[in-house]
């Protein structure tokens, strides 16, 4: 039976991100896969990389040492048949979360040597989601194409050939009346939330069935 590892970068556990996340997962289960989902921001206290060195000694090659809530989720994607990863967009990039366990993901795997370039003997299909309150037609003009490239391009080297599924204009809140945002039409926010982000589950749940019957 194959292993997926589904990781929610979110703090909010049951919106947006959480929901493409799971849908993924569920995909992957349909499958006949085991589904161990981490939402980040439940998890006890962590860090980003301390750059300890301790994954470069030769005893622990390729393994973060650091124990601190992150360390069960970095174990579980060591013996992981894929991985699914979902943070929203804040600020033009990744949440502080999901960038911690970017740094500690990556760096482990760092070699430091021109011989190989990576510790990380198996590659295993990665599904990165994104949601965002900014169009994908705007992606490009703003830099969240670019953004985007720079993960795909070093989660694939490190991990393994990496998808990206973008769901954007995504519903923040169900009552916008309360936050007076003028800069957002909340009618449009939630018909599209009734119309567009259900067909992006759609493609988060085939994706999860993909990563099983046609890993990438």
């Amino acid at each position: 039976m194959k292993k997926i590892v589904a990781i929610n970068g979110s703090p909010r556990s049951a919106w947006n991100t959480a929901a493409l996340v799971r849908e993924a997962a569920r995909g992957a289960e349909e499958e006949g896969a085991e589904v161990v989902v981490f939402d980040l921001y439940k998890l006890e206290k962590f860090t980003g990389c301390i750059s300890c060195f301790g994954c470069k000694l030769p005893a622990n090659l390729g393994r973060c040492v650091c124990r601190d809530g992150l360390y069960d989720v970095l174990e579980a994607i060591r013996t992981a048949d894929g991985l699914i990863l979902g943070t929203p967009n804040y600020l033009g990039d990744v949440s502080a979360g999901f960038r911690a366990l970017y740094e500690r993901l990556i760096f482990q795997s760092l070699t430091y040597k021109k011989e190989i370039r990576t510790y990380n003997e198996q590659k295993i299909p990665v599904l990165m989601i994104m949601t965002s309150n900014a169009p994908e037609a705007a992606y490009g003009s703003i830099g969240y194409d670019q953004m985007l490239e720079r993960y795909r391009n070093t989660l694939g080297a490190f991990v393994g050939n990496t998808q990206v599924l973008i769901s954007a204009e995504t519903l923040q809140v169900q009552d916008y009346g309360k936050y007076n945002w003028t800069m957002f039409d909340p009618e449009a926010r939630k018909q599209r939330h009734d119309t567009v982000f259900p067909e992006d589950k759609k493609k988060a749940f085939d994706l999860g069935v993909g990563m099983i019957r046609r890993p990438w």
